[in-house]
């Protein structure tokens, strides 16, 4: 599966929405100059770069992903592995641990491990945090058939944070949301490009279909909320 434009030239590479994510961050997780930071499918890491900027980092936050981006930001350490096989590996530890809409890459039954593995990682205090797209009132503009993927991909997410919460039972759970303005002919560029998993195994017909779907569906100017849920699992 490849999602190498997940995070380009959308929303979610949006100065406004990186401004916003990290504001909530600094909120949950009281950063400071001195926090150690792991961005797990970090992209191209514009978030946690500009979140090093926005804090003065002493150490530079370290992003790991199974893309190696070519225009990735320089302000982070990057390194090209999976997250199960990091955990393995690296002696480092950290003050956040973040895990942002990739948890549902992960296959079930090896979450549980995973997580276990990040959790001895953690320093004294530290916290990991999961975002997940929000399951029960999501926004996000589809067409019939990207609706129909997108539903089993929440099921599949309301399956996740049900084996989190069972394992962490003392989880916070928060929730982040974005007030998203788009333009339509934007919005269907960012749809024939797959922008979302959910659209990766569709073919180029069908990605056609659907894209006049939306144009007849939503007018000019797309407007909702990005909304996300946000599970702390503290140390």
């Amino acid at each position: 599966m490849s999602l190498k434009n997940w995070d380009n030239k959308t929303w979610l590479s949006s100065n406004d929405y990186i401004e916003s994510f990290n504001n909530f961050l600094i909120k949950q997780t009281k950063l400071n100059q001195n926090t150690q930071i792991l961005d797990i499918g970090c992209g191209r890491g514009k978030i946690l770069g500009c979140l090093r900027s926005k804090l003065k980092l002493k150490k530079k936050p370290l992003g790991i992903d199974i893309i190696n981006h070519k225009d990735r930001d320089k302000r982070i350490n990057f390194k090209k592995i999976d997250a199960l096989n990091f955990a393995l590996k690296s002696e480092k530890n950290f003050d956040l641990i973040l895990i942002k809409q990739t948890i549902h890459l992960v296959k079930l039954n090896v979450i549980k491990k995973l997580l276990a593995l990040l959790k001895k990682k953690l320093n004294p205090q530290g916290k990991i945090l999961i975002f997940t797209l929000d399951t029960q009132t999501n926004e996000i503009p589809t067409f019939k058939l990207m609706r129909l993927k997108l539903n089993k991909s929440l099921n599949r997410d309301k399956k996740i944070l049900k084996i989190i919460t069972k394992l962490y039972p003392y989880s916070i759970k928060k929730k982040f949301t974005f007030s998203v303005n788009i333009d339509k002919k934007r919005y269907l560029e960012m749809v024939k490009n797959r922008y979302i998993s959910t659209l990766i195994p569709l073919s180029k017909k069908q990605i056609l279909k659907g894209a006049k779907e939306i144009e007849i569906k939503y007018k000019d100017i797309l407007k909702f909320r990005d909304k996300l849920i946000c599970i702390m699992i503290k140390n």
